[in-house]
């Protein structure tokens, strides 16, 4: 990133590795990393789209509380079949129920992207990007699990890895399925005055 006199600083409200490396892709590199800590759970009856929205939105809130005079970039990803939001794998039983009811379907994933501004102001963005998975056997799934990719996946799995084998078709934006829609993170980053290359 290329400062200006006027571009606030940028803190990441993410623990995630995939997105400082995604980051980098376009150049930007945050002042510091503040990883968000709150209640995750969906509520009743809230689509995943809204849930991947609200939560971005939620955990920008939370550190630029804690950020005076910062711009707070967030993200969540949430993996959906139809209406129902698929959870977080962190452990191997989960990521195998999520294989398994992925294998040769389709299903979206759902990237909230919220950037909270030195002024308080919060801007979001939802990105959709369909995925659709070959058929799995029980080999490909278990092997796949050994690997331990899955460890903390939205849906159990991750696209940059191994699991790339099992992408039939994708339609929408790659860096979405990886952690974080680019495109749409740059125009929120531009839009608060801090230079993509």
């Amino acid at each position: 990133m290329s400062p200006t006199a006027c571009a606030p600083r940028l803190i990441l409200a993410s623990a995630s590795p995939r997105r400082l490396d995604l980051l980098a892709q376009i150049g930007v590199v945050p002042a510091a990393v503040a990883p968000a800590h709150i209640d995750e759970t969906p509520r009743k009856a809230e689509l995943p789209r809204h849930l991947a929205e609200r939560l971005a939105r939620e955990k920008a809130l939370a550190v630029a509380a804690d950020q005076p005079g910062a711009a707070v970039l967030a993200a969540d990803t949430v993996v959906a079949l139809g209406r129902r939001a698929l959870p977080k794998a962190e452990d191997r039983e989960t990521a195998r129920r999520c294989l398994e009811a992925m294998s040769g379907r389709r299903h979206t994933v759902y990237g909230g992207i919220a950037l909270a501004a030195p002024d308080g102001e919060v801007r979001t963005r939802l990105v959709a990007t369909a995925v659709a998975f070959k058929r799995l056997s029980d080999h490909e799934i278990r092997r796949y699990l050994d690997g331990g990719e899955w460890e903390g996946k939205a849906g159990g799995y991750a696209v940059q890895g191994r699991a790339a084998a099992f992408v039939r078709h994708l339609n929408g934006s790659y860096s979405n399925v990886v952690g974080l829609g680019l495109f749409e993170t740059a125009g929120l980053l531009e839009s608060a005055g801090i230079t993509v290359r």
